[in-house]
């Protein structure tokens, strides 16, 4: 969008309407370093922006996009669109150049959220590679659509050109099965055939992709209700205008004379003027991209960020979020770990909690559930299921769980980030080597309960009822009468026994009991058991008790009667892991 921005900007109504009978559909580019996104954006592309096609002078120096790149064709609305919406005169895609270099993975997935429709770009030549695989995952996890272009046609032997090109398709056909892209277009292009340093030349195979572009354009969900919010991907100044930021509308509407919120640095300005694409415009809503003129604002504040009505984002310091693990991703998503965490264009590193729930999946939550019981998880699992859970060498343990049929994941922040509700989140190890072959993205999800109170785990965190299931196994070591008993080995000798005084315990013969207090000094404790010992028990009891009499006959008998061989003890409890009174319960 090369933006000159007037002093004064009078609009033609002719224009207006013109503006407002056009549909805007964002067109995400992405794929591997060196695939040709950057000449295919340049080959489709009649309108360029103030970031496109690599104007970042290091872009140029070193050949590779660094940066997000903005540009823009328009064609007849197609029949199928208008038939839902006879209003639409024309077509306008918005192709988003995003960086194919693994260091700015960041960049991408903050390109992608932006986007109703992927290509997909593949050196034909070289077929899926590392990034390729991610830029498919992200694509999985924000697009509704995808078109794989196959690119470099050129490069091939042109004698078994068309032979290679449909081995290509059938091998990607085969990884995109398994996906939700299984039916997706693929489609062989040149856009710069000799490649870039080659004298210009026609594109090969670039009506065809218009073509099926068009074909696979859906009507995006639009609403023009609710607080507007701006994702600004470039922020500049014009020198006499004012500052121009770009970037896309996800939320709401916006207009000439209207007052804007930069979230990050808490500063209120009127817009002056706007424009897409060269055409001034009095108004944008949702999923269309504009320039947005203020005065008085240094550029220098707001590199990416968000715009919005006043007063409707705040910085959050923790976050919950629904998620799923990507199935390509092969560590370990572990709880307390630290990973990366990109919202919009923000990422940021945080410690994140898993826990999950076997409640049947409902419809798609717009809040978290603070009422409901969660299952603490050392670790985010996968389709696979649930692992086991690990002893840990004592007589604590945790239960082995059965695989969750819904996860969340509670992230802690460790600097407090601006993000509007409900944005796409993904958590990523970006610190694995890059020329690895591997996904380094592990999980997504949809925000649904940011923390604004920065003293979160004294006043929202109690509220979260995160459980772990507690077990403890002991022995019943003699019985007074046929309502108590004494059990050992259950407690160490240093426990304050009177922290479990009234929970419920079981005999491995079935009985059940009620703990009592503490027996002597050495961690032994009293069991009642309200319905008496069965008459098979108190056999099995006093048999053992007589098989101990012995040489310390008068000893024993002057102790409560009977040891007991073989009989269980079993202590099961909750806690949750937020009571700052580390509470144990029983249902």
């Amino acid at each position: 969008m090369i933006l000159h921005v007037h002093r004064c900007l009078t609009f033609d109504r002719t224009i207006l309407l013109m503006m407002a009978a056009i549909l805007n559909f964002n067109v995400g580019v992405l794929g591997h370093i060196d695939s040709g996104k950057t000449s295919l954006c340049k080959a489709l592309s009649t309108v360029a922006s103030t970031a496109a096609f690599d104007k970042h002078p290091q872009s140029k120096e070193r050949g590779i996009t660094l940066d997000l790149g903005f540009s823009s064709f328009s064609v007849d609305v197609p029949t199928h669109i208008k038939e839902q919406n006879p209003k639409y005169e024309k077509l306008q895609f918005t192709l988003v150049d995003c960086p194919g270099h693994a260091s700015l993975i960041k960049t991408i997935i903050g390109g992608a959220q932006i986007i109703d429709l992927m290509l997909l770009i593949v050196d034909v030549t070289k077929g899926m590679q590392t990034q390729t695989a991610e830029c498919l995952v992200i694509g999985e996890i924000a697009c509704e659509r995808m078109v794989v272009v196959l690119n470099k046609a050129d490069l091939l032997p042109e004698a078994k050109r068309d032979q290679m090109i449909e081995k290509m398709k059938r091998k990607m056909a085969a990884t995109l099965k398994s996906t939700r892209f299984a039916d997706a277009p693929i489609i062989a292009v040149a856009a710069k055939p000799g490649g870039p340093e080659a004298p210009d030349t026609e594109a090969v195979g670039l009506q065809e992709l218009m073509d099926l572009l068009k074909k696979h354009t859906y009507l995006p969900s639009r609403d023009a209700s609710g607080p507007f919010i701006f994702a600004v991907d470039h922020c500049f100044s014009i020198r006499g205008q004012g500052t121009v930021m770009t970037g896309t509308v996800l939320n709401g509407t916006v207009a000439i004379n209207d007052n804007v919120e930069v979230a990050n640095v808490k500063e209120v300005k009127k817009v002056k003027s706007m424009q897409m694409f060269k055409q001034p415009v009095n108004s944008a809503m949702q999923g269309d991209r504009v320039g947005i003129c203020v005065t008085q604002f240094d550029p220098k504040l707001l590199e990416r960020g968000l715009v919005c009505t006043p007063g409707t984002l705040t910085l959050i310091h923790a976050a919950i979020l629904k998620v799923k693990k990507i199935r390509f991703f092969k560590g370990a998503c572990q709880t307390k770990a630290k990973i990366h965490i990109t919202m919009g264009h923000e990422t940021v590193m945080a410690r994140v909690q898993f826990f999950g729930s076997q409640d049947s999946i409902e419809e798609e939550e717009t809040h978290f559930d603070f009422t409901k019981e969660y299952l603490y998880q050392d670790e985010l699992y996968g389709q696979e299921g649930a692992s086991k859970g690990k002893e840990n060498g004592t007589a604590d343990s945790e239960a082995v769980q059965a695989s969750p049929s819904q996860q969340w994941a509670l992230l802690e922040f460790e600097k407090p980030v601006i993000c509007p509700q409900k944005c796409l989140v993904i958590g990523s190890r970006l610190d694995t080597d890059i020329h690895a072959n591997t996904c380094r993205l592990a999980f997504h999800g949809r925000l649904l309960e940011p923390v604004v109170d920065k003293n979160y785990s004294e006043t929202v965190l109690p509220k979260l009822k995160v459980f772990k299931n507690k077990s403890k196994e002991g022995m019943v070591e003699r019985m007074t009468d046929e309502y108590t008993v004494i059990g050992r080995s259950l407690f160490k000798k240093e426990t304050n026994i009177q922290l479990f005084v009234g929970l419920k315990v079981k005999l491995s013969t079935g009985e059940e009991g009620v703990i009592e207090g503490g027996f002597g000094q050495s961690g032994k404790f009293k069991i009642r058991i309200p319905q008496g010992l069965q008459p098979g028990t108190v056999q099995v009891l006093s048999a053992a008790g007589k098989k101990k009499k012995g040489k310390k006959a008068e000893e024993e008998e002057a102790a409560p009667q009977a040891h007991g061989q073989g009989i269980q003890v079993s202590l099961q409890f909750k806690k949750y892991i937020f009571d700052p009174k580390k509470k144990m319960i029983q249902t």
